[in-house]
């Protein structure tokens, strides 16, 4: 247990802000004993695993628990399914990398997103046509209010967009301890409708891809536009795409011609990305703050010395702008703290 423990190296923004009392933990016992440090003393918790999906605005006067549960576990279940079980401390894109090189397909779509696999489920993470819920099995949560083990299953997690019960009444309540997916070995399905991945594909030749085809043009667009956290401090994507109703989307094509959005029954997903690039905020920096030159919807922290407060305000900036134009209020997917 450490004290005025700096969490800097600790949130992929790279911001610095400190913990009252911070530890890292490798097993359920371990975690056990922080919890009951922290009821003793009445501390408040932050849970982190890679920080990835954070913004810390000010110094956090409580326990930060660094999960660092290890351990991937297989179970063959038919010729063609079998149920991969990764603890919540592995790192997302090298547990992805452990399912293609053992050609176990579900997850290529879902290459170099950062964080770990622990936090996965929190916001039901997805990319190019593919969300977590889609290979989930089930989750082993640890209940913070009297310790005990708890399984939820796919339908207990509800999941929806870019979001779980672990992020409405579970908030606060439940720890992830490890995650359970259902991937093919050898009957996939190759999803290369969405996104630039087809043109990816093309442009490096490949006609018959496979999982790891797909893999690795998703590695490809995603370096090309998004940058890397580990030389420019950023959280991802900052905000959610907004789903709007069908008749508010097409009075805005009215007055927006070129506005992007892709309707599911009588509700529209606008790219948030668009609607923040038509408000003149790619590239733009103000301070130590600023919006990808490349992917509008990251901000990034431009200098290195940003605050997180300086972030915030600046995300503050841009949904103020985007609800004057368009009349939608963007909402921030990264977690404040």
């Amino acid at each position: 247990m450490q004290e005025n423990f700096s969490l800097k190296p600790y949130n992929t923004f790279g911001v610095e802000a400190k913990a009252h009392y911070f530890t890292e933990v490798s097993t359920i016992d371990e975690l056990k004993e922080a919890l009951i440090f922290s009821k003793m003393n009445s501390l408040q918790l932050l849970f982190l695993g890679g920080g990835s999906n954070i913004l810390l605005t000010k110094d956090f006067d409580g326990l930060a628990i660094q999960l660092n549960l290890k351990g991937i576990s297989e179970e063959h279940i038919s010729e063609n399914e079998v149920l991969v079980t990764a603890k919540a401390g592995e790192n997302w894109h090298e547990f992805v990398m452990y399912c293609l090189q053992k050609n176990y397909g579900g997850l290529e779509n879902l290459s170099l997103i950062p964080g770990n696999v622990g936090t996965s489920p929190m916001q039901n993470i997805g990319a190019y046509g593919t969300e977590i819920k889609d290979v989930f099995v089930s989750c082993e949560a640890l209940d913070l209010e009297n310790l005990e083990l708890r399984t939820f299953s796919l339908e207990q997690c509800r999941f929806g967009y870019r979001d779980s019960v672990f992020k409405q009444e579970g908030k606060r309540r439940y720890v992830i301890l490890g995650v359970t997916f259902k991937l093919t070995q050898k009957e996939h399905r190759i999803k290369t409708e969405y996104g630039a991945i087809q043109s990816e594909l093309e442009n490096l030749g490949i006609k018959n891809p496979t999982i790891q085809d797909v893999s690795k043009a998703v590695i490809h667009i995603r370096q090309s536009k998004l940058p890397d956290p580990k030389k420019i401090g950023n959280a991802g994507s900052f905000f959610k795409n907004p789903t709007i109703p069908l008749a508010q989307f097409e009075a805005l094509r009215q007055q927006f011609e070129n506005i992007q959005g892709y309707p599911n029954g009588n509700m529209v997903k606008v790219p948030a990305g668009w609607l923040i690039e038509q408000c003149g905020w790619k590239g733009k920096q103000i301070g130590n703050a600023a919006s990808h030159q490349l992917q509008s919807l990251v901000i990034i922290n431009a200098t290195g010395k940003a605050t997180g407060k300086e972030i915030f305000d600046f995300s503050t900036e841009i949904i103020n702008s985007v609800k004057e134009k368009f009349g939608i209020e963007l909402e921030r997917e990264v977690n404040i703290i």
